[in-house]
């Protein structure tokens, strides 16, 4: 048996270990924001379960807490992220409150919640604070993009497209930053970044007049939803193989919690949303943002869960 099998069962704490490497914390200078669970999609790689029947959201009281704290440390960014940040009522009061505190703001938004009188209200205001856009979107094609999201998502995703790109955003040498996330539809891994990206770009201006300007893709992680895919459709153990067997020990280093901060719409903090899914804490014990007093230290350990193959599988997740 060759040394990747003799590892499958190792958990992923082992296999920094055999590979000389620990999850410790850099400088942090991002501040991710979980603005909470509603959501008008349930998309089946979901790691967090959002949905149109989860109402967790942040409250004013909280966001306020949040705007204290990007006062006090200046992150280098922001990232705002949910759920569909758009149906929290108060976001365009954190937006206003955390945006002269960053050199970079970025909402996260599944493109269809951007529809409607709320939606052309929030993109006026992310065009007037300069916020930049990541935009999931599963495929570069109709398909695969409902058979994830749901019937009607693909043309309602290209409306919203082709509005961002009258507002300027990802447009060649626009300030307006968009940015498109592409997860894989089922229990497989995404293809590389920057051929996925020349395709997606083709297809999207060939087709829709539509233009953005990075792609980003990345696994799924066997949480929430998704796991629950795996397991009714028997793919579960070969898919954590799968992330087990493709372990990039180069990809350990820029792992986004070493620098990042996450707080979830109670304000509890956490390493990452993939903790934040698993209630691993930060420090492994319930902090809240309004009391933190000082930023987690270079050097401090970081909670290792088996989730974290996904992010450390071919480029990673950074």
């Amino acid at each position: 048996m060759d040394g990747a099998k003799e590892r499958l069962g190792e958990s992923f704490a082992e296999r920094l270990a055999c590979h000389g490497l620990s999850l410790t914390r850099e400088r942090t200078t991002a501040l991710q924001v979980n603005v909470g669970l509603a959501c008008d999609l349930a998309c089946g790689h979901c790691h967090l379960e959002a949905g149109p029947a989860r109402g967790e959201m942040m409250s004013r009281a909280v966001m306020a807490e949040v705007i204290a704290c990007a006062r006090r440390f200046r992150f280098d960014s922001i990232d705002l992220t949910g759920g569909a940040p758009e149906l929290v009522p108060d976001l365009s009061y954190l937006v206003r409150g955390v945006a002269p505190e960053t050199p970079r703001l970025i909402v996260r938004t599944n493109l269809v919640s951007l529809e409607g009188e709320r939606g052309e209200e929030l993109l006026g205001l992310y065009r007037d604070l300069n916020v930049a856009l990541v935009a999931s979107l599963p495929a570069g094609n109709k398909a695969q993009t409902d058979a994830q999201r749901g019937a009607g998502v693909w043309e309602k995703s290209i409306r919203a497209l082709k509005r961002l790109n009258a507002l300027g955003y990802g447009l060649p040498d626009s300030p307006l930053q968009l940015d498109l996330v592409s997860n894989p539809s089922g229990a497989f891994l995404p293809p590389p970044q920057l051929q996925a990206q020349v395709k997606f770009q083709r297809d999207l201006a060939r087709k829709h007049g539509v233009s953005f300007h990075n792609l980003y893709t990345f696994a799924n992680v066997p949480l929430g939803r998704f796991r629950r895919f795996l397991e009714r459709s028997g793919n579960l153990d070969r898919y954590l193989e799968t992330l087990s067997t493709g372990f990039n020990p180069c990809a350990v280093a820029g792992l986004m919690c070493r620098s990042q901060l996450s707080v979830d719409w109670h304000g509890r903090l956490y390493d990452c949303d993939f903790h934040l899914a698993q209630g691993i804490f930060l420090g492994g014990g319930e902090r809240f943002i309004a009391s933190l007093t000082e930023l987690p230290l270079t050097g401090t350990p970081i909670s290792a869960a088996d989730h974290c193959f996904a992010c450390t599988v071919g480029s990673g997740f950074t």
